[in-house]
């Protein structure tokens, strides 16, 4: 007796259409765990970062001790401090006039890239037509042997006449326009479109 196989809750999928979907799943599964692990290590890079900054300041930035000073101490500990804040104070303006320049060197950049793009003008493409054969070849190159001839399997489909079967009436349109008005020439309507296929 052979083995029973179970049934699935979906008959029509295939073991690979299976194969796919368990796939799928696991790279869900792999792509959330990325995402978590991703987020622990940006929230581990803002805590080091915060404690690097804090050590920097640290170093930099001394405590006052201005208890016990003198005046004149104090005046010596102020103009320290001053000449410092002038110092940093035209770092940071040396540091803005270079981002502006930056800035104003990147649009002059920006603009000439679109000048250059206006100038050459994309020629259009033209639509060309591959056979399937053509498009297999090209793909698989020499492997490709069978040839797909897919005109080969339709249906050879008789031509009815049916124009010869009905006759043409030719008359007065404006006669025809007031008989289809309202509600009895759409039955009329109706009626004539059934009456072909009942014969």
């Amino acid at each position: 007796m052979p083995p029973r196989r179970e049934v699935s809750a979906f008959p029509l999928l295939t073991d690979l259409d299976v194969t796919l979907l368990l796939l799928c799943v696991c790279l869900q599964g792999f792509i959330s765990l990325m995402l978590a692990k991703a987020k622990e290590e940006w929230d581990q890079e803002l805590v080091d970062k915060q404690a690097e900054k804090e050590r920097y300041l640290s170093e930099r930035i001394t405590p006052l001790h201005t208890s016990g000073l003198s005046l004149s101490q104090l005046q010596d500990l102020c103009r320290e401090l001053h000449a410092k804040v002038e110092i940093v104070d035209e770092e940071r303006y040396d540091i803005e006039a270079k981002c502006n320049h930056n800035t104003r060197e990147i649009k002059d950049l920006k603009l000439k890239v679109l000048d250059l793009r206006g100038k050459f003008k994309r020629p259009p493409l033209r639509r060309v037509r591959v056979s399937a054969d053509a498009m297999l070849r090209a793909l698989l190159g020499s492997k490709h042997k069978v040839s797909m001839d897919l005109r080969a399997n339709l249906k050879s489909v008789k031509k009815e006449d049916t124009e010869k079967e009905r006759p043409v009436e030719v008359g007065d349109w404006r006669k025809n326009v007031e008989a289809m008005s309202g509600m009895e020439g759409r039955k009329k309507m109706f009626d004539a479109a059934k009456s072909p296929t009942g014969q």
